[in-house]
């Protein structure tokens, strides 16, 4: 679908390689520029080819050598989106700029991926995604009432509100681009986009089923819209919300005559009744529920680990997840006339360093990076 689109990635960790990943995966062509001795999580260097790569091109640049910039310049004459996610006015520092970048290239977008923003009190501070979702207020509400919050690993900041604003805003710089001439800057910030996405919660407000309190609003409180752990210590989900689904919910569990679970929406009685439901659902394993109410309409679901998402006969059947390279991976998404992507192969890191320079008439690979 983005064929012709081609991305420049000053690779970091995070949201920033998702990004370009998902891009590569629509079918852009991206050259991931990454240092020599890039720094895992643990601080220890990093030498194996990166999952998160898939479908790139990947070039070594010492960025902070006349060389390595002057490479990475080259690159994006002819690139249609930039992406980098360090600290604000590191690139600025580097000469790699927006201004810098642009004065190359004027239809250039430039992709800013960060936790806190380019601006503001915290810009320039350390983070990761539990803090930036912690601030915008997107963590407050993950968990019961008598829980800490619990963050659901990278999915709310990184990706959902990151990694996928930032795709949002460089797809649409790009038209814009292609109808003006002119590039723009894309400020993709973890804070602004995890905010964003609480949205269609904050509309609850208005009909009292979001209160402030953690464990007391329809989603995180309600006995028909929860996790139950089973006999066998897996879990389900269930999410019994519409009148017809909830009716459907009791008289599958044989509760439909029962007088306490008569009264749906009556708050009071949630944390009673939700006390009732896992009484029952701890009383058998997780099988059991899903011959019962699996592809139902009570609206149910088991809770999977990713390796047993991937063998499950839904998941297996639509081809969401495939193992490749001696890792589990997921496809491509979402998909477009019925088909399943095949993304490209992940590559070694610096793999493509010698062929890009030569097409750019770049002979001093010494030079571009030091390793």
């Amino acid at each position: 679908m983005l064929s012709g689109i081609k991305v420049v990635e000053i690779c970091g960790i995070g949201p920033g390689p998702f990004c370009a990943m998902h891009l590569a995966d629509l079918g852009a062509d991206v050259i991931a520029v990454e240092r020599a001795e890039s720094k895992s999580i643990s601080g220890q260097a990093s030498h194996t080819a990166n999952p998160v790569n898939r479908g790139k091109r990947s070039v070594f640049a010492d960025l902070k050598s006349a060389e390595g910039r002057e490479l990475v310049l080259k690159l994006i004459e002819s690139a249609d989106v930039l992406i980098e996610g360090m600290r604000p006015g590191v690139m600025e520092r580097l000469g790699l700029g927006p201004q810098d970048c642009q004065a190359r290239n004027p239809r250039l977008v430039y992709g800013r991926m960060t936790g806190w923003g380019q601006s503001g009190p915290l810009a320039s501070a350390a983070g990761h995604d539990n803090n930036y979702i912690a601030l915008s207020g997107a963590l407050h509400h993950s968990g019961t009432v008598n829980e800490a919050p619990s963050s659901p690993i990278t999915l709310i900041g990184d990706i959902g509100g990151g990694a996928l604003y930032l795709t949002i805003g460089l797809l649409a710089g790009v038209l814009n681009a292609r109808q003006t001439g002119k590039g723009t800057v894309v400020d993709a910030a973890i804070v602004d986009g995890s905010a964003h996405m609480m949205q269609l919660m904050l509309s609850l407000q208005g009909r009292g089923l979001l209160k402030e309190q953690r464990g007391k609003s329809v989603h995180d409180g309600s006995h028909f819209y929860a996790t139950y752990r089973c006999a066998d210590d897996n879990y389900v989900a269930v999410g019994s919300m519409e009148p017809q689904f909830y009716a459907l919910l009791l008289q599958k569990l044989g509760l439909d005559n029962d007088p306490r679970f008569a009264k749906q929406w009556d708050m009071n009685r949630w944390e009673e009744l939700r006390g009732l439901l896992a009484e029952v659902f701890a009383g058998q394993p997780r099988d059991h529920w899903c011959q019962l109410l699996e592809g139902s309409d009570v609206c149910f679901a088991p809770v999977l680990s990713p390796r047993e998402a991937s063998q499950h006969q839904h998941m297996v059947e639509r081809g969401v997840y495939f193992e490749r390279d001696g890792a589990l991976q997921t496809s491509p998404a979402p998909r477009f006339d019925g088909r399943v992507e095949v993304p490209g192969a992940i590559p070694e890191r610096g793999e493509h360093t010698a062929r890009i320079m030569a097409a750019l008439d770049i002979n001093d690979l010494a030079a571009v990076w030091k390793p």
